[in-house]
């Protein structure tokens, strides 16, 4: 493990095993959004009027997408945020759309869909009326109103605008046994497909009672991921049917309209187990894991552990019939019974985050983790080895100076490690610029993958290539490292300008170029 002088924020370790990426964050009392190297300088920076309410994406054409946070005082708890913009790389606002009224809200999570429209996350709100008559127990109504989950796909209009092209909303997708005069009653272990209204797993019956805090999706299975805190459970529903059919049991390329397609974490919620049987814990960014990664299209999740008192990383491998058919045990529920892998801290207890937070399967088979309510990440190499970590120095009362620890909140929802040869990066310029913190000292720092760009860039050619390139330079090439499109070191050489790539697979690669001078990158297609 390399540390880095003494830093005490920022970039804290930094190793020749990390993954060569930037890595965004957006700090959830901050106004800024920042994309960042492995040394922790800035490479991008956005800024807005808003905090974020939670997510935010880098889109492939370097555009911005990330959530907002408007005052509703009718709808106030933690995630809510009621508004999303859409920033072009250079800072421009080209969209923004507001979705809050005293009765509904956006919140936490949304997801650019591969068409250019957007998944949010949203809640609307039954009156206690309402809520009753789907079968409620008035008991449970603390508040007098009970928020219904939604989601919904936006296709952006204009610069303020969105056509709803589709919508689901889990009030048609309940099931009770409280009483049989009331909408929905049945027998809620003949029916897993639907949701308990009345299962609390031993939280308030606040009219916050799921607290869904994610949104995923598959687009080869047409399959939408969701997350429920207070639950503890994960869903996934199908996203190929009509609104029509989303609101039904029927329609789909699943035959089953909108109700759950899987579930997992908590067999209790729906009478296939005990408490004891529980496996999640107050869970987020439930995700599927990326072709041609290690566990790929497994799903991974950020464990958070409340009640249990540490968090883990755990890889789910859901049991299918055929792809995107879920196995179903009449008694014990839906499978695995166990994790495929987790991740915990040798001693379980010295890593917990009782809020937020993230995990990310990278490309070279390490894990990115956000340990969120510690604004700390950190990646491991599949030894479950520290190769690189990071404090987050922008906190709720300003920048913190290196050589100081963060004293307030600097919360992170969740971190994201972008490949260097992700869509959005090429035709930018990507010279780094300081650090985050102030008075940055990086005089120990290597950048292992992300090179410093200065004037007179060596050229490199032919390319196109089938084979052999040359270099040339105005200085001596000290070395030449060769990435594949996903970020992987696939060769060096030192002391050389000829590189052979007879042998590699056709496609987009990416040489680092080292001599006195710094660093230089160029983009390379293999023929």
């Amino acid at each position: 493990m390399i540390s880095i002088g003494q830093n005490t924020v920022g970039a804290i370790t930094n190793t020749t095993e990390s993954f060569n990426a930037l890595t965004l964050l957006a700090p959830l009392t901050s106004t800024e959004t920042y994309l960042i190297n492995n040394c922790g300088e800035v490479i991008n920076q956005w800024s807005s009027n808003y905090v974020p309410s939670a997510a935010v994406y880098l889109l492939e054409n370097g555009n911005l997408l990330r959530t907002a946070k408007i005052p509703n005082p009718n709808i106030a708890f933690g995630g809510v945020g009621g508004k999303i913009e859409l920033f072009d790389w250079d800072n421009n606002l080209l969209w923004e759309y507001t979705y809050s009224t005293p009765t509904e809200s956006l919140n936490h999570d949304i997801y650019p869909l591969p068409n250019g429209n957007i998944l949010v996350l949203a809640v609307t709100t039954l009156n206690r009326q309402e809520a009753i008559q789907a079968g409620r127990n008035p008991a449970l109504l603390s508040d007098n109103k009970l928020f219904n989950p939604q989601i919904r796909e936006l296709e952006p209009v204009g610069t303020n605008q969105a056509n709803i092209v589709w919508e689901w909303n889990l009030k048609d997708h309940l099931i009770q046994d409280f009483d049989s005069s009331k909408d929905n009653f049945g027998v809620v272990a003949n029916n897993p497909q639907r949701l308990n209204i009345n299962y609390l797993n031993n939280n308030n019956p606040e009219a916050n009672w799921m607290h869904i805090n994610s949104i995923q999706y598959n687009a080869q299975l047409q399959q939408i991921v969701f997350s429920s805190r207070r639950l503890s459970e994960i869903y996934i529903i199908d996203h190929s049917t009509t609104t029509e059919e989303a609101a039904g049991s029927t329609g789909g390329i699943y035959g089953r309209g909108g109700d759950f397609l899987y579930r997992w974490g908590n067999p209790a919620a729906y009478n296939k187990g005990t408490d004891a049987d529980q496996k999640l814990f107050s869970q987020h960014f439930p995700h599927w894991i990326p072709d041609g990664f290690t566990d790929a299209n497994k799903l991974i999740v950020f464990n958070n552990g409340n009640r249990r008192g540490f968090s883990s990383v755990d890889i789910i491998n859901p049991v299918q019939t055929s792809p995107g058919v879920y196995a179903y045990n009449e008694t014990i529920g839906y499978l695995p019974e166990i994790p495929d892998w987790i991740y915990q801290d040798p001693m379980p207890s010295n890593f917990f985050s009782a809020i937020l937070s993230s995990g990310q399967r990278l490309p070279n088979g390490n894990t990115l983790i956000c340990d969120g309510d510690s604004g700390y990440f950190f990646e491991i190499n599949p030894n479950k080895e520290i190769v690189w970590e990071y404090i987050n120095p922008d906190t709720s009362t300003g920048i913190v100076s290196q050589g100081n620890v963060p004293t307030a909140s600097n919360n992170v929802f969740r971190a994201t490690k972008y490949a260097l040869n992700y869509p959005a990066f090429i035709g930018h310029d990507l010279t780094p610029g300081l650090p985050v913190e102030l008075n940055p000292d990086l005089s120990n720092c290597t950048l292992l993958g992300t090179p410093h760009f200065v004037e007179n860039k060596p050229a490199v050619y032919p390319n196109p290539t089938s084979g052999v390139v040359h270099i040339k330079s105005d200085n001596p090439i000290k070395n030449l490292q060769v990435y594949n499109a996903y970020g992987k070191l696939v060769a060096t050489k030192t002391n050389s300008n000829r590189l052979n790539l007879e042998s590699f697979a056709s496609g987009l690669y990416i040489i680092n170029i080292t001599t006195k001078k710094g660093t230089f990158q160029q983009k390379i297609i293999k023929q």
